[in-house]
């Protein structure tokens, strides 16, 4: 099979789950958003501490906006004690497009989510009125691990959560991220048309074995079967608008990624692709044909288009890019090993790092 999609000319595309941390780390990641063919990116609120009013919300994308001043930065806040109905009301009436929504973290599950929610009963009201002012719920749809729960089954796990929500406010608009099982696909397919999921594309890469031995890899929620896989390249080529890319491209210090400075405690779970974020899923999805897992005539320019970022820019109620990118043949542009911040004092390792993927060109 010859090189898929090069010369392919695309809007810009939009992701709609980043992480784009804070100090010297925030510096080196923002300036790499365009490079991955992305003009618009929604933007994570688990700082330390939390984003959590309006005010930080605005203060932080000042920061980025400075960095990287031909991004449209989307900015979301951390549900929390502290958020409140009135917390809802002050973010509808900023009148600024890019606070779009509450960030859900059932507590512990996953990179400063400590803060995270640990009963989201309590938050109703909050949930009615978001319903009411129609902003959006993100919800990273994980059990934490406890009893009979792991890693493996815990998005499957939080399915009824989700489900129970949109049955309980079902003109919330709900997305449930980086959706990582056939049952989570089924369950957004299934659910009513204010209830999406988004995908990462080193979902749409890895299985099991592929973070196993590689703490590079390991991300949560865990890449799982060839199945599951499988399930979600076939959503990603669908078309349906259901489906969109949020990368949930999460940097950390190689040290973090190896266990700390002494090599003996955890691995950070977080893959980061935000360089070549179009390209990874390009690739993924030109794989998947290779493969036989998909048919390369349902990848036309319009579902690709839709996966990479219109399907997103319409539920979360943005225009479409005016720009335009055009893709390069496969195996032309080498990932670096590691990329460092200016001073150093940072260095991190992208996905698939020193392999070779496509590039991607602004027009």
């Amino acid at each position: 099979m010859a090189s898929m999609f090069e010369g392919l000319q695309l809007p810009g595309g939009a992701d709609f789950h980043v992480h784009l941390r804070d100090g010297a780390m925030m510096e080196t990641v923002v300036p790499t958003i365009r490079q991955g063919g992305v003009d618009m990116v929604y933007v994570m609120p688990n700082l330390l501490p939390p984003i959590t009013t309006v005010a930080m919300a605005l203060e932080y994308r000042k920061r980025l906006q400075t960095l990287a001043p031909d991004v449209h930065f989307l900015m979301s806040l951390y549900l929390h004690p502290s958020i409140t109905p009135e917390v809802v009301i002050e973010a509808k009436k900023a009148g600024i497009r890019g606070i779009k929504a509450h960030k859900v973290y059932p507590s512990g599950v996953t990179t400063n989510s400590s803060s995270g929610v640990q009963d989201l009963g309590v938050f109703y009201p909050v949930f009615r009125e978001m319903m009411e002012q129609d902003l959006v719920l993100n919800l990273h749809g994980e059990c934490p691990s406890r009893d009979d729960v792991t890693v493996l089954n815990a998005e499957e796990r939080f399915l009824p959560t989700l489900l129970k929500l949109h049955h309980d406010f079902p003109r919330l608009r709900i997305v449930l991220e980086h959706c990582s099982t056939e049952a989570a696909v089924a369950a957004v397919f299934n659910a009513g048309e204010t209830v999406v999921g988004s995908i990462t594309p080193h979902h749409l890469s890895l299985i099991i074995d592929d973070w196993a031995g590689d703490s590079i890899n390991y991300c949560k929620p865990v890449a799982k079967t060839p199945r599951d896989r499988m399930a979600l390249l076939k959503a990603a080529a669908s078309g349906d608008p259901k489906f969109f890319l949020g990368s949930d491209s999460a940097p950390h210090s190689i040290q973090a990624k190896q266990g700390g400075q002494d090599g003996k405690g955890k691995h950070a779970a977080g893959v980061w692709t935000q360089p070549f974020v179009l390209s990874y899923a390009l690739d993924a999805l030109e794989q998947g044909c290779r493969l036989g897992l998909l048919d390369s005539g349902q990848l036309t320019k319009k579902t690709l288009a839709g996966f990479l970022g219109e399907h997103g820019r319409t539920f979360y109620k943005e225009a479409s890019s005016e720009r335009r990118i055009i893709v390069g043949p496969s195996g032309s542009t080498q990932i670096p090993e590691v990329v460092e911040s200016k001073d150093h004092s940072v260095k991190i390792i992208p996905f698939r790092r020193g392999q070779y993927t496509r590039g991607l060109d602004w027009m």
